[in-house]
């Protein structure tokens, strides 16, 4: 397996055709993450697990609306949480979309830096 910053490349992914059910559940992932602010909380998520304060703190969002953010993530399978005393702890649930998040911010800085395309 190519391997590029310990990361499978998209030639490394599934090889097959998807169908209507995958394409369906692929847009649904990027639908959930065209918003800003719950990008920037999964983003935030890809440098690991943290509570609902924290995440209001460092993506400078009101607590109440990085709540409701949250719920729409975990509702669409993007987060996950658990109990940890009074605290809600919000992880990713697994590499893909860590990889997918941090792939389309390294983009997106490359859109705005002018910085060359890479493989």
């Amino acid at each position: 397996m190519a391997e590029r910053e310990g990361f499978p490349t998209a030639r490394d992914g599934h090889q097959r055709t998807p169908g209507a059910r995958e394409l369906s559940a692929a847009a649904g992932v990027f639908a959930l993450l065209a918003d800003p602010t719950r990008l920037h909380l999964v983003w935030l998520l890809t440098r690991g697990e943290s509570d609902v304060t924290a995440l209001a703190e460092a993506c400078g969002a009101a607590r109440p609306a990085v709540s409701q953010h949250l719920a729409k993530l975990r509702l669409g399978g993007l987060v996950q949480h658990r109990k940890d005393g009074r605290r809600v702890v919000y992880t990713l649930p697994d590499g893909h979309m860590r990889r997918l998040v941090v792939e389309a911010i390294s983009h997106a800085d490359h859109q705005v830096t002018g910085e060359p395309w890479h493989d």
